[in-house]
């Protein structure tokens, strides 16, 4: 199947079908007035979305951009690839969904300076463990090229602009996050994609007391 945006709704029997169980808008009628199905629908296309990225994530992972379909990404949801389209449209809005992260990054000015990194590197712990999609995309990052530009974009957008603010030669942000990034990111590696058994049996003060004093150079230091 291809995996170009769909025809028209309304075109082929399975676009009805993905709106009806989809619950979107389609019909003009609308559910009636007290209609109980109606209030389950945005659950249930929360969850069809959720089933559908989460398939998307593992396919990305697995395959690569370029060799994973629509089609096996619909199979791993358990759902017809019409509704995969009528979500996403095609492939490349279903990896930029699929990709979206938001790290949070704290504002590192208003931490005391000798405490900056230990600040940072709690923060990523406590992210990667109540995001998945920050594990996902390290899977995606590490198997093909376009998860690994997204993986650059995040850094690049989201915590050189942080380092830039405390560190002593602000052009020297981008390097410095890329050392901070060789950190962070192995540390990620290590504990949730490959779950190398020291990396996952470390506490959060363990891993902390072990990479900030690292980092903290890499923020602070006036040289190497």
């Amino acid at each position: 199947m291809s995996d170009h945006a769909p025809a028209a709704a309304g075109t082929a029997p399975e676009d009805a079908l993905a709106a009806a169980l989809s619950g979107d808008p389609g019909d003009p009628a609308g559910p009636a007035p007290g209609d109980a199905a109606a209030a389950a629908r945005p659950r249930r296309s929360a969850a069809t979305r959720a089933a559908i990225l989460t398939a998307a994530r593992d396919r990305f992972a697995a395959d690569g951009y370029e060799r994973a379909t629509i089609r096996a990404i619909a199979r791993d949801a358990g759902i017809d690839p019409s509704m995969v389209m009528r979500y996403y449209g095609n492939k490349a809005g279903l990896f930029a969904a699929a990709s979206e992260i938001e790290v949070r990054a704290p504002d590192l000015t208003h931490v005391p300076r000798d405490q900056a990194a230990a600040r940072l590197v709690r923060h990523f712990l406590e992210r990667w463990e109540c995001d998945e999609t920050l594990t996902a995309m390290m899977r995606v990052g590490v198997t093909n090229e376009a998860g690994a530009q997204r993986m650059r974009g995040v850094f690049a957008e989201q915590i050189e602009p942080v380092l830039a603010a405390v560190c002593p030669v602000p052009e020297e942000a981008p390097t410095r996050a890329a050392l901070v990034a060789s950190q962070i990111l192995g540390m990620a590696l290590c504990r949730y994609v490959l779950h190398v058994p020291p990396a996952v049996g470390l506490s959060h003060d363990e891993v902390v007391a072990w990479l900030a004093p690292t980092i903290q150079r890499y923020l602070t230091a006036e040289r190497p």
